[in-house]
């Protein structure tokens, strides 16, 4: 209940009211991308501060090889179950959405955990950007798998990854004929969201005190308006995107329910396992049971046009982004702080 009568989280619901009763209240595409970037900023500084006080250390180490080896199980895990109910694309598009991530998740997670004064790493958002494209690959390769059994093409069209907030990304990527994986994996390490992420880590990791002392004003004391602001975008895309799921399979909306419930088990497991602290197993939880809705959709838009579109951005936008801002997070913190303390 503390999360939902958060500032942020109630203009969320807000959001998804206006959606639902279909208003005409929108977020211009122009202001929507200007806000996930300085959420994208904001949280590289906050991390690259942190760091600048822990230094690489074996945590470090084990948090983002844990982070990348869920990257891999979780598409792996989710491509070889959806293919009993689904398509082959289908089934790879859906285990692509489900195995990346959602930086706005993220970045809501990130702001439970301050307000809930636990602490977390700084490295945890290098960890989300490990995260994001593993998946992406993943599902072009069981895509061109599929093709060469059928007696198709190996390489179909593909465009870039976009920035991972406001629907106006989704048109920002163009296709060409013959992209392998190697040129989608060089768009995706070097697409603008990613490299200002990691970018502003850099210089917060380099300014140290002075830099977050300076920067105050901007990374800290606005943050938790922006998020509120962006929330309320992301609310009303999800109320819009309800309607994307009707007809849909039970089974497929049972996943989507279910699954980054076990993505966060497993991720639990490996956060025991390796011994994390509390706070960064959280986050891992949360990056594995998060699905995006911006990065993979428009990528495969382009480089799976057989999969349906409809299928893995209305589950991911519409079904499991809400569960996860208004139920997820304060779930996964407690659990994790139960079982780590």
């Amino acid at each position: 209940m503390q999360n939902i009568l958060d500032p942020a989280i109630l203009f969320f619901v807000f959001g998804v009211l206006a959606g639902a009763v279909r208003s005409n209240l929108e977020i211009p595409p122009a202001i929507s991308r200007f806000l996930s970037l300085y959420l994208l900023m904001a949280l590289g500084l906050k991390g690259g501060f942190a760091l600048s006080h822990s230094g690489l250390t074996a945590n470090v180490g084990l948090s983002l090889a844990a982070a990348v080896a869920l990257a891999i199980a979780v598409p792996l895990i989710g491509y070889t179950v959806l293919r009993q109910f689904v398509s082959g694309f289908d089934a790879a598009a859906v285990a692509a959405t489900y195995g990346s991530v959602s930086a706005v998740t993220f970045v809501t997670a990130v702001q439970y955990l301050e307000n809930q004064q636990v602490a977390y790493g700084g490295h945890m958002a290098a960890a989300m950007a490990l995260m994001e494209s593993p998946a992406i690959i993943m599902a072009i390769v069981f895509a061109n798998s599929l093709r060469q059994q059928a007696g198709g093409s190996a390489v179909t069209p593909a465009g870039g990854a976009a920035v991972l907030a406001g629907p106006a990304a989704l048109s920002g990527a163009g296709g060409k004929q013959g992209v392998s994986v190697g040129k989608i994996l060089h768009e995706s390490f070097t697409d603008g969201a990613q490299l200002l992420l990691l970018g502003a880590m850099v210089v917060g990791i380099v300014t140290g005190d002075a830099g977050k002392a300076a920067m105050q004003p901007f990374s800290g004391d606005l943050f938790k308006g922006m998020l509120a602001f962006f929330l309320l975008d992301m609310g009303l895309m999800a109320a819009r995107n309800l309607l994307q799921i009707r007809g849909k399979s039970p089974v497929l909306v049972a996943y989507a329910i279910l699954g980054p419930l076990l993505h966060a088990t497993l991720a639990l497991t490996l956060a025991v396992l390796l011994h994390l602290p509390t706070g960064d197993a959280a986050l891992l939880m949360v990056l594995a049971a998060s699905a995006s809705y911006i990065a993979v959709p428009a990528v495969l838009r382009y480089a799976m046009p057989e999969a349906t579109p409809s299928l893995y951005f209305g589950l991911s936008l519409g079904v499991t982004f809400p569960l996860n801002i208004l139920f997820g997070i304060p779930l996964y913190v407690a659990v994790a702080r139960i079982v780590l303390g």
